[in-house]
């Protein structure tokens, strides 16, 4: 195909900012507002193509279709548990896919979503980073798993612990978490978003720094050479360094510091581990999310049993430290991160269609 045959894909609106959108309608010379009516577009109403954009010119629709896409992509695939869990699958290519977590409660819903294509991270524990790093997300792919979710109207909560580490891709996550928390966008507040990342110390300062949601971290051990063996991240940025960061950068006043730590049997668990995690963890205000070990294949990693995660959790307690147990959710579908979208990549690559 000769190179003038080739067509380049257009720019996808969803995932700009205001200041982004106002810069589209001045390359475009429009006028400034409608750079506002097309954040009310994008953010808060359902439209699937720039006809449906009633406010604005036929002349300036047609333009606008002519550059941009609106960059509405819906799911391919959803698997639905007996507990009213979803896992929405997305294509982000044709032969790449990410997955989005759909988590009904009593009191909120929670959408789970993705940050990157496979992940470059290596835990041992982890679907996801079996599948290698594959891509980056841009702000409106992020964006776009609750844009075209048929729930979308119904979330109340957002955790960005899909696939993915946040922070390896801080730029675009930075941007989603505004469009999500601002008045132009979805409006959240900002207590109801959630950035879990390993531990990648610069771009969770300027997080700290620069945005008022709640942070995540992920733990799993507080001795070095444990969480080494689980999390390669540990040589570049130690636990200490990490909590040492968050102690310095935020008191945990203004959001809401959470400590994520899966409970492996025998490995992560026992009165040591309780003693060393409240020393480690003596000057942060924060809370422990237990998290029970959902098996992945080929992962030589044994679950906890119930007593002895009830047992870690009231030695914690005991210390002082708000702990709590997070509910399994999605057992009888690909529950682990990166199990479903893993399988929607290997039967690809056989089909090759």
């Amino acid at each position: 195909m000769p190179v003038t045959d080739i067509i380049a894909p257009k720019e996808l609106l969803l995932g700009k900012t205001l200041s982004d959108l106002k810069l589209v309608a001045e390359e475009l010379n429009l006028p400034g507002f409608v750079a506002t009516q097309l954040a009310n577009w994008l953010y808060k109403t359902n439209i699937q193509s720039f006809d449906e954009m009633t406010n604005i010119s036929r002349k300036v629709r047609t333009l606008l279709a002519d550059h941009y896409d609106l960059g509405v992509v819906a799911p391919v695939k959803v698997q639905e548990s007996a507990d009213g869990t979803k896992k929405y699958l997305f294509p982000v290519s044709s032969h790449k896919f990410i997955e989005t977590a759909f988590i009904p409660d009593e009191k909120r819903n929670t959408l789970c979503v993705s940050s990157q294509v496979g992940c470059k991270m290596g835990c041992l524990f982890c679907a996801t980073g079996r599948q290698g790093f594959q891509a980056q997300l841009s702000a409106g792919q992020i964006l776009n798993q609750l844009r075209s979710l048929p729930e979308r109207d119904s979330i109340t909560n957002i955790v960005f612990m899909g696939m993915g580490e946040p922070f390896d891709n801080a730029e675009q996550v930075m941007k989603a978490q505004e469009i999500l928390t601002a008045a132009y966008g979805f409006e959240l507040s900002a207590r109801k978003v959630t950035v879990s990342t390993i531990g990648i110390v610069p771009a969770m300062e300027i997080f700290l720094r620069e945005s008022k949601c709640n942070l995540a971290v992920s733990l799993h051990s507080p001795f070095d050479d444990e969480r080494r063996r689980l999390m390669p991240i540990q040589h570049v940025y130690p636990i200490k360094e990490v909590v040492e960061s968050i102690n310095r950068s935020d008191p945990g006043k203004y959001r809401r510091i959470s400590i994520e730590y899966i409970v492996f049997g025998g490995l992560n668990d026992t009165p040591k581990h309780v003693k060393e995690l409240a020393r480690l963890l003596n000057k942060t205000r924060c809370r422990i999310n237990l998290i029970r070990f959902h098996p992945v294949p080929n992962v030589p990693l044994p679950p906890t049993d119930e007593a002895r995660l009830m047992e870690f959790q009231r030695g914690l307690i005991d210390k002082g430290i708000v702990t709590t147990i997070r509910a399994s959710r999605g057992l009888d579908i690909d529950a682990a991160c990166g199990l479903l979208s893993t399988k929607a990549l290997v039967q690809r690559e056989n089909t090759d269609f």
